[in-house]
């Protein structure tokens, strides 16, 4: 037998920055490319283009994040497998993730006539805009298998801890995605359709880049492609348990965004401009706090998978310092500078004036999200996903309530407050259930047994 010798809370801390940081930065580009697509579309002579792109880029972004699981799942069971020093486990990990991430894309293009019109319906556009966006729908599916097995690799490089895979692939992307938007649209002359294919094109680039680098990583990697593990239904048993209950979970995110929206459209433009402007505050905010609860789940996967609960208990204080400065940091930007970030987002005089109105929640909401966030990346690590399914539903069960009551007893000019109070409370009931299912697991699961060694040195070996 060998030891391995445990990691300090010191060295928690810098493992924890070192994968962090790439997510973070990966995560700052891209909003630029949604600013380029914006760019390129709102200097054709017809307004409709933009707002058909608009339409057509918020469907994907709903149906896209709706098969996240297939990241955050990957990731969790590789970096355990990591932590077990089992290079047969990783490698065969990554071969079910890619066919299951393979498979629904092409189900999503087999079936995405019926989708795409019902998405197009519940976004509830203008008819031209919607027109536009069907046109921009049905060549931006082509690319789901790419973007769906882009996930999965992303999610067994962050397993390994190698963070940096996500930045070098989303560069690409966006490098691709923005040369090919100015070429199609500016220099050929075409419209929507045009984005919509730089945007297929940069995903399928990223996905042969992603497949080099994976091809690379193999041949670090004992063992080989098990067949029994890859095309047995009965095999891809704990994948499909821990990936759908990370579906149900993102499918109750979605409705909590979906009747936010809606019930801030029903108050008329200015104040659903206002909530869209405040929601980037949020958005501003998870671009750091994603960064180290991704870096939480390839670190406290492998220590769960190497059985050492002293370095658990390491990565989750050191996630957790952070976070919270992260999340400290941002509330007092909120209070100091929220007014002149409004500003910043939109020329709109009646829609900051609005803006302001609301921004105290601003100021409160990054101290209450960042324990979700943090716990988030717990649970993905330790695979411990029915309490992250069961923190969203039991969140909404005060959500819908809170709004429906204070909605029901507030005076019309503080409607969109009760609103905001709702989508608070929905984030303090979310984070306190999580917390609470994290002591628990502390005292009976995690952190208080014995560690145990390490598995005895074998050419079966992660490197």
């Amino acid at each position: 037998m060998t030891t391995l010798h445990s990691e300090t809370p010191a060295a928690a801390r810098r493992r924890i920055w070192t994968l962090a940081w790439p997510i973070i930065l990966s995560n700052i580009t891209v909003p630029l490319l949604g600013l380029v697509d914006t760019a390129v579309v709102g200097h054709l002579p017809d307004s409709r283009y933009l707002a058909g792109v608009t339409l057509g880029a918020t469907l994907f972004s709903f149906l896209f994040w709706g098969f996240g699981f297939l990241r955050m799942g990957t990731t969790g069971l590789t970096s355990q497998a990591v932590g077990r020093e089992s290079d047969s486990e990783v490698r065969n990990l990554l071969g079910q993730a890619l066919l299951l991430a393979m498979g629904i894309g092409t189900l999503l293009i087999l079936f995405s006539q019926p989708l795409i019109s019902l998405g197009l319906w519940l976004l509830d556009g203008s008819e031209i805009a919607t027109e536009i966006a069907a046109e921009y729908a049905q060549i931006r599916i082509l690319s789901a298998p790419a973007v769906l097995a882009n996930y999965a690799i992303l999610g067994w490089f962050l397993g390994q801890q190698n963070s940096r895979v996500t930045l070098a692939i989303l560069m690409l992307t966006n490098s691709v995605n923005i040369a090919l938007d100015l070429l199609f649209v500016v220099g050929l002359g075409m419209t929507s359709d045009g984005v919509a294919w730089a945007t297929v094109i940069a995903d399928y680039t990223a996905f042969v880049f992603g497949i080099w680098l994976v091809l690379r990583q193999l041949k670090r990697l004992e063992g080989r492609f098990m067949r029994e593990r890859l095309l047995r239904l009965v095999a891809y048993g704990e994948l499909f348990q821990v990936n759908a209950n990370l579906f149900l979970r993102t499918l109750g995110l979605l409705f909590v965004m979906a009747f936010f929206t809606s019930r801030g459209a029903v108050q008329g433009d200015t104040v659903l401009a206002a909530n869209a402007v405040l929601l980037q505050f949020i958005i501003l905010t998870s671009y750091a706090l994603d960064g180290f609860a991704h870096a939480a789940e390839a670190t406290i996967g492998r220590s769960v998978g190497r059985r050492r609960w002293d370095e658990f208990g390491h990565a989750v204080r050191a996630a957790a310092w952070f976070s919270l400065v992260t999340a400290g940091a941002a509330a007092l930007a909120f209070a100091l500078g929220g007014q002149y970030l409004i500003t910043l987002l939109t020329g709109l005089p009646e829609v900051r004036e609005t803006a302001g109105i609301y921004l105290p929640w601003m100021v409160a909401m990054p101290l209450i999200a960042v324990w979700s966030y943090l716990f988030d990346g717990v649970f993905i690590g330790a695979t411990a996903i029915r309490e992250m399914r069961n923190s969203i539903f039991i969140a909404l069960a005060s959500y819908l309530p809170v709004w429906w009551v204070a909605s029901t007893i507030a005076p019309l000019e503080y409607v969109n407050h009760a609103l905001w109070l709702a989508f608070l409370t929905f984030s303090v009931v979310r984070s306190a259930v999580l917390v609470g299912y994290y002591w628990h697991h502390r005292r009976t699961r995690w952190c208080h047994q014995p560690n145990e060694p390490a598995p005895p040195a074998t050419a079966n070996r992660s490197r």
